[in-house]
């Protein structure tokens, strides 16, 4: 993988005080975890459609982001995609490493160009296996969390309506990236749903004229969130629950 930017986060914060940093996880380490950790780390720019792991290709890095989105999308023989699962600056990319295997089981995506830390896979496997320290805590929590969303996608694909899943995938972009605007075309979320791309025209058609979003030249703006959280299913507020309590 190039990396057009990268910088050890060491250096950059010489003389100043290493926190906070824009990850979840990474914030909620004790200060002697994370100086343990902060040789190891180096700030990365992820361009949009960059494949961070092909799938069953080794994981030789694990990722925070800070910001933007990453989605884990498996893909079949036939090259049908859809995505299980999306990553912002809650969460971690990687965490198989932790699970015992070295390789990816699905392929993992920049979906919007994104600032992350990144630290070898070898080294956050030795320092999560400290049981005295937090980072296994947090990284546990946090693959149950994954799990919870992975699990419930499944659920969400198979009996809710293509206009409850777009609502709910808008609503998690929304959270992930922090602005109520973002680049999406229709061919984008057509692959990333699962749908033929006249169901998402028709759909995001519907929800423009509800008044819940705008879409012009390629953009998504929200224009009322709360009727979109009321468009979108169950499965939105069961798995930003589970989200909440990690970065609590």
């Amino acid at each position: 993988m190039t990396v057009p930017t990268k910088q050890s986060l060491a250096s950059s914060t010489a003389g100043q005080s290493p926190k906070p940093i824009g990850n979840c996880l990474l914030n909620f380490l004790p200060p002697e975890e994370y100086a343990r950790l902060l040789p190891n780390l180096e700030f990365v720019h992820l361009p949009k459609g960059e494949v961070l792991y092909r799938a069953g290709a080794d994981i030789d890095y694990c990722y925070f982001p800070l910001n933007g989105m990453i989605s884990l999308v498996p893909i079949t023989e036939a090259g049908d995609t859809v995505e299980i699962s999306m990553i912002g600056c809650e969460g971690m990319v990687g965490i198989a490493v932790i699970l015992q295997t070295t390789t990816a089981p699905y392929e993992v995506v920049v979906r919007s160009e994104s600032d992350a830390v990144r630290i070898r896979a070898a080294l956050l496997k030795a320092e999560f296996s400290n049981q005295d320290g937090q980072l296994q805590h947090l990284l546990l929590r946090y693959t149950h969390a994954l799990f919870c969303e992975i699990s419930q996608s499944a659920v969400c694909n198979r009996f809710h309506t293509v206009k409850q899943r777009l609502c709910r995938w808008l609503l998690v972009i929304d959270d992930r990236v922090r602005s109520h605007t973002f680049p999406l075309t229709h061919e984008f979320i057509a692959n990333t749903l699962g749908i033929p791309r006249t169901n998402a025209t028709m759909t995001l058609g519907t929800l423009r004229k509800a008044g819940l979003i705008e879409h012009r030249r390629g953009q998504i703006t929200i224009i009322d969130r709360r009727g979109l959280k009321r468009a979108a299913c169950e499965c939105y507020r069961v798995v930003k629950k589970e989200i909440d309590s990690l970065c609590r």
